[in-house]
């Protein structure tokens, strides 16, 4: 007698797709499929291409219709022989999600603008100091409203779709830092210069790697336990030396210039971002399922 074939090794066929899209499929076949779906995108794409060439199909279309409206969604115009330049932007805003349309990019313009109004307004030297410290983190709040069920009120119907899991997340947390990168090292390089602080740039690595360690834990424990678990273990260690009396001297530029400055710190950063992307490789179907948190 052999031996079942290991369940990584079935999936969903054309006929059974079809019987499942009619509504003929077998109880227990149903379950199968509907079970198998939650972590095979190719097997997803199929049941849900004869979902909708079904009879089911356009009410299906005009549930999804009815639901994009809901959340503030327009629907794209119908696409012409070429597609103009104004939809390509419009579908990679919708592709970057909650990440720029929530509050974190207010969060992000507030935090650059206390900082101007500290040093330009009340003449405090520091306030490169705190941007500084505070960069790398910023990033981390916008992968924490990128992806999951707490953050994405279309998550799960995302998450079932072929362009789903990891390949969305990614999307949405290269919106986060194209955002971060240039505002907050422009940001960063007009505040008035402190000697003995780093450069404007050197949030640059510490940001990517923190970025990186969100995306990987998040494969463990969902993207905003990660991120503000993160966060937090930052802002303890790297903002205490600023809280203290000499916040604006040369004792708080020491404490930075040990997070951010030289080839030892600079390249310590570097190995822990290609350790983090490792990582999230081999992590990566874990982001095929859906959360249960």
């Amino acid at each position: 007698m052999t031996s079942p074939r290991p369940a990584a090794d079935w999936h969903v066929t054309e006929a059974l797709a079809l019987r499942y899209a009619e509504g003929a499929a077998s109880e227990t076949d149903a379950w199968s499929l509907e079970k198998h779906v939650e972590s095979c995108s190719l097997c997803a794409g199929r049941v849900s291409a004869a979902v909708r060439a079904g009879a089911a199909g356009p009410a299906l279309a005009s549930v999804r219709a009815e639901l994009l409206a809901s959340v503030g969604h327009r629907p794209a115009p119908v696409p012409t022989a070429a597609a103009s330049p104004l939809g390509r932007w419009a579908r990679l805003w919708w592709a970057a999600g909650p990440a720029l349309r929530g509050s974190w990019v207010v969060s992000v313009a507030l935090v650059l603008g206390g900082a101007f109004a500290l040093a330009y307004g009340a003449g405090f030297q520091g306030a490169r100091g705190w941007l500084l410290a505070l960069s790398p983190v910023l990033p981390l709040g916008g992968v924490a409203v990128s992806y999951g069920r707490h953050a994405d009120p279309l998550y799960e119907i995302t998450a079932a779709t072929p362009s789903g899991g990891l390949r969305l997340l990614l999307t949405r947390a290269a919106a986060v830092l194209a955002v971060c990168v240039p505002l907050l090292t422009a940001g960063g390089a007009l505040l008035p210069p402190v000697a003995g602080f780093p450069g404007a740039a050197a949030w640059l690595l510490p940001g990517l790697a923190l970025t990186l360690a969100a995306l990987a834990l998040g494969s463990f424990v969902g993207c905003r336990a990660a991120a503000a678990t993160l966060a937090c273990g930052w802002l303890l260690a790297v903002t205490g030396p600023l809280l203290g009396p000499s916040a604006a001297g040369t004792d708080s530029a020491a404490a930075l210039a040990r997070y951010f400055s030289g080839p030892t710190a600079q390249g310590s950063w570097a190995a822990a971002a290609l350790a983090c992307a490792a990582l999230l490789v081999l992590r990566r179907r874990s982001f095929d399922h859906l959360e249960t948190r």
